[in-house]
């Protein structure tokens, strides 16, 4: 085991805020010993967010050119959490000079920059992993355990979705968020989260039926600040075409079953509610992260309720929260930057060579992103032939 890792991240925005915390909190969670960890730099094209964000979570400087993390020596791990569209040359880059990657999802753009993407990661000597939090919710988890070992069984059909709003105003400012053909809007961002998580529990969606997108807002103002994630700056009068997707749904199919999944990032009222209900064998479960810190869980037997609806608080017999929390009680509540700690965690577990029996389970392949991507282009073809069903990876 190492002695010493070096960690930067590459991006100063919202989810980088939320990675360079997780470095912070990381050694906290789970159990065992890790190498001493030194968080190094915090790099943004834009070198106050940079220098704020870098101060804030106690790394030591700041960088504005990526390529000075690539070339740093005393870097080892690198999240990289920037525009889509950057994402490549990036990690590339990053995995030829040897260093650890963590890329936030989704992993690129396009499904040949995705593939190339994945080579690189499989020829590389160090590790390329990418971020779905969500597989750390405590809630989702318990609930996969609860269909692998028969208390619920197989998945017969499944209800999920993603609502959020922060494209809810027509002020909010033209982004790389808005640019795009229609699927890389509402679907490449929250939906990228939500396929992965009915994957999550349900295994993998073979094909994809009835795709359509919509767009509320059609032209932007132009920012005169720079824009950090979802935040509002003052505008200009003058307006941007938005050439992506508010809104998108679809129908699924995998190997037990099928399901409807909704996207949306105008859904007034909702922040951040990934909801996700699953009809099994033996019974059905719910999640909501609006309530985090719960499931909703049902038996049956011979296909009649056993039990009736019944709300379960997570406690430390599920998933995460014995060795997660600081306060492992019912009641206490967990939350999405909890998952971002998880997620750290189990890449510095794979990094530091501890087996998967002692470690949290590992973080995405860069296969799993490609495998998204796929999805979403059989999506888009499905919406532009009249919600015909297609083959993922057709």
């Amino acid at each position: 085991m190492s002695q010493r890792l070096g960690i930067a991240v590459i991006g100063a925005g919202m989810a980088g805020r939320a990675h360079a915390s997780a470095w912070r909190a990381a050694p906290t969670v789970g159990t065992g010993e890790l190498p001493d960890l030194e968080l190094v730099s915090v790099c943004d094209i834009a070198g106050d967010l940079a220098a704020a964000t870098a101060s804030r979570y106690g790394f030591s400087r700041h960088d504005t050119n990526w390529q000075d993390i690539a070339m740093a020596d005393d870097i080892d791990i690198v999240s990289v959490v920037v525009a889509n569209s950057l994402h490549r040359e990036i990690v590339e880059a990053l995995l030829a000079a040897g260093k650890h990657v963590l890329c936030e999802k989704p992993l690129t753009d396009t499904v040949d920059d995705a593939r190339a993407m994945v080579t690189a990661a499989e020829n590389a000597d160090s590790i390329g992993r990418l971020g779905f939090t969500f597989r750390r919710a405590p809630g989702l988890a318990a609930i996969r355990d609860f269909i692998n070992d028969g208390t619920l069984g197989e998945v017969h059909h499944i209800n999920a979705w993603y609502w959020t709003d922060y494209a809810c105003s027509p002020t909010a400012p033209m982004s790389w968020r808005y640019k795009g053909e229609l699927g890389s809007g509402a679907l490449a961002d929250v939906g990228s989260h939500l396929t992965d998580t009915v994957e999550f529990l349900a295994g993998p969606i073979s094909s994809v039926s009835g795709g359509r997108f919509h767009t509320a807002i059609t032209s932007r103002p132009l920012p005169l600040g720079h824009v950090v994630g979802h935040d509002h700056v003052e505008v200009s009068d003058e307006y941007e075409p938005v050439g992506n997707d508010d809104y998108a749904g679809f129908g699924v199919e995998f190997a037990t079953g099928s399901g409807i999944l909704q996207v949306s990032r105008i859904a007034a009222g909702h922040p951040n509610s990934l909801g996700v209900e699953v009809f099994c064998a033996n019974g059905s479960a719910s999640f909501d992260f609006r309530f985090p810190g719960q499931i909703v869980l049902n038996q049956s037997i011979d296909g009649h309720a056993a039990t009736g609806l019944t709300t379960i608080q997570l406690g430390p017999e599920h998933p995460y929260i014995a060795d997660g929390l600081a306060m492992a009680a019912p009641g206490v509540g967990v939350g999405q930057n909890d998952g971002f700690t998880f997620q750290a965690r189990a890449f510095l577990d794979e990094v530091a060579g501890r087996p998967d029996a002692e470690s949290l389970p590992r973080c995405a392949r860069f296969s799993d992103g490609l495998h998204a991507l796929e999805v979403r282009d059989a999506v888009i073809a499905s919406a532009n032939d009249n919600g015909t069903a297609k083959e993922v990876g057709a």
